[in-house]
């Protein structure tokens, strides 16, 4: 779809403009010639070259990346054996959003700035070769990826005014992360995972951050329930702080919550949950956050799959039994419970559906979509389109990203179109993307078999059919209800607003037609709505989703307690970790 630039062709990008440059050029006619010097690396690159243009100078044009009203502009091109010194050329062939082509930039003066996203050659034990975005700490984000080259900002003209070619050196990179140290109540693991290491065909690890009871170092008898609360990429617990507020902290504006000071709010809640944490009486368990970011996203959802290799056997037979040895876990399945929001909401449910004696309770808030009937706002069963509603004579665009209102900010098509800029084969780091990647097969070229042409939109039944027997979580509970009944009984609890802005409560609504259909024994659980409540309520009727958000870890353990009194075995113990 996207043409490969090789240094055979082109070369690569050098920073800082021409000098001298014949003026006069058309748009059209308009290059960027990017290139880096052997400091930055003395070997060949490949990866995908970003050029990026905004008319906003509050920041780089690498912190202006949506899908949302507010973007920049950015044109993706995948570069291979780039090396230094050689340009590569990016033109008006490239892929761009919001504008399709450079060729399509409005005339005048833009802030220029170029991010090679480094890909790595990946041997795998299925025989395929990929070239895929390692994460490298950051959470799989191209434009704070430790290791990435770019440019430094500056002013360039666009159109008939300008210089025919702008020429770039990534003479920038940016550094690696630190990894954080231990406290007295949050440590850190991290584990070479061999069934990962395996299927990739090199060392890949498993993290985790974990959030130690007070009285761990003291009660050396006492034995733990674990809580895995799954989420996207997490640099450490969140939303956990010995402190209080900082006094001097500068109040900001949540515009997604609209609401003044909201780190401010942020802050205290962490600080009251650390004394809720430590107060006497309060419950004693371990709560983990699991880093398990992969060449294809922020997390793999926490599931085997084709495309990712065997993250849930990962996580669940070598990573939670290490923590449960390290931490003093109580290791028996009525003891863990899963929890979680949006990706995190899916991942709870998954876990508990695909692990069912391994855990006693899933809650499962705002999930990425757990049937494929409703996609979002689309049926991959039955639609032959994702991005468009065919009528007799009309069509109208299916929509992606919406307020409680109802304006929509983004269609489907919009969305995909930013991830096609970002990295073509599925490799943008992005939503959509790894869907596909999780929930599909492999394609013959060894990357994920797309669901639907990003392009065009159009479905493909085949792969459908794939992700419905594979992942589709309702479909599979309700096709093998006759084991899991007895499994799952009283386990799975949903919750997600109306007004979620990204649909998933469509989903949600046949969901719960199934799930309530179940007989033999019923199914036992629990659905609840948020009246207007956007992305992502938890179930929380009592307090606003900006605090209620911020009470993962507490929100849920009545119902988590009450659990385990009812369905603890004789002789379990009830006793060591409620000191």
């Amino acid at each position: 779809m996207r043409r490969t630039i090789t240094t055979a062709l082109t070369g690569a990008l050098a920073l800082g403009l021409a000098g001298g440059a014949p003026l006069g050029a058309r748009a059209a006619d308009q290059a960027i010639q990017v290139s880096f010097p052997a400091t930055m690396s003395a070997q060949p690159l490949d990866g995908r070259l970003l050029v990026l243009l905004s008319s906003d100078p509050s920041a780089e044009p690498r912190e202006q990346i949506g899908f949302d009203l507010k973007t920049q502009m950015v044109f993706g091109q995948n570069v291979e054996g780039l090396t230094p010194g050689a340009k590569a050329r990016v033109d008006a062939a490239a892929f761009g959003w919001p504008v399709r082509s450079l060729s399509a930039v409005k005339p005048g003066k833009y802030r220029l700035q170029v991010v090679l996203n480094r890909y790595d050659t990946f041997r795998r034990s299925d025989g395929s070769v990929v070239s895929l975005p390692p994460d490298q700490g950051e959470g799989q984000h191209w434009n704070t990826k430790p290791g990435n080259l770019y440019s430094e900002p500056v002013e360039v003209t666009i159109g008939p005014d300008g210089p025919a070619t702008l020429e770039v050196s990534l003479d920038r990179k940016i550094p690696p992360i630190p990894r954080k140290a231990d406290t007295p109540y949050v440590k850190h693991i991290r584990i070479k995972s061999e069934l990962l290491s395996k299927f990739w065909g090199r060392p890949m690890y498993l993290g985790a951050h974990v959030l130690v009871p007070e009285g761990f170092d003291t009660h050396p008898q006492a034995r733990y329930p674990l809580m895995v609360f799954h989420g996207h990429y997490p640099d450490d617990i969140g939303g956990f702080r010995t402190t209080p507020p900082d006094p001097d902290l500068k109040p900001d504006y949540s515009e997604r919550f609209h609401l003044a000071g909201y780190n401010r709010i942020q802050q205290q809640e962490a600080y009251d949950f650390y004394r809720r944490w430590i107060s006497k009486d309060f419950p004693r368990f371990l709560v983990v956050e699991i880093e398990h970011a992969n060449p294809y996203y922020d997390d793999s959802y926490a599931v085997n799959s084709a495309n990712l290799g065997p993250y849930g056997d990962a996580i669940n037979k070598e990573l939670i039994p290490e923590i449960e040895r390290r931490f003093r876990g109580l290791g028996q399945g009525w003891a863990r419970f899963t929890y979680g929001g949006s990706t995190g909401g899916w991942e709870a449910m998954a876990t508990q559906v695909f692990y069912p004696d391994m855990y006693n309770g899933a809650f499962a808030a705002c999930p990425d979509p757990i049937t494929f009937r409703q996609y979002t706002v689309i049926d991959l069963y039955k639609d032959k389109n994702a991005y468009v509603l065919e009528g007799a004579h009309r069509s109208i665009e299916r929509p992606g990203f919406r307020n409680y209102l109802g304006e929509v900010f983004a269609t489907q098509r919009d969305i995909n179109s930013y991830e096609l800029a970002l990295g073509d084969k599925g490799r943008s780091g992005e939503q959509y993307d790894i869907w596909q990647a999780v929930y599909g097969p492999q394609g013959p070229d060894g990357y994920p078999k797309p669901i639907y042409d990003k392009v065009t939109g159009v479905i493909d039944p085949a792969v459908a059919a794939y992700w419905r027997e594979h992942y589709d979580l309702t479909h599979i509970v309700e096709r093998d209800w006759k084991t899991l009944g007895p499994k799952l009984q009283g386990k799975l609890h949903i919750y997600v607003g109306r007004g979620d802005n990204y649909y998933l409560n469509n989903a949600v609504y046949l969901a719960q037609e199934t799930l309530e259909s179940l007989k033999d024994p019923p199914y036992g659980g629990e659905v609840a709505y948020g009246d207007k409540d956007e992305h992502c309520w938890n179930g929380d009727k009592t307090q606003p989703n900006a605090i209620g958000r911020l009470r993962y870890n507490t929100f849920y353990l009545p119902k988590i307690l009450d659990r385990i009194a009812k369905t603890a075995p004789p002789g379990s113990d009830l006793t060591s970790w409620r000191y």
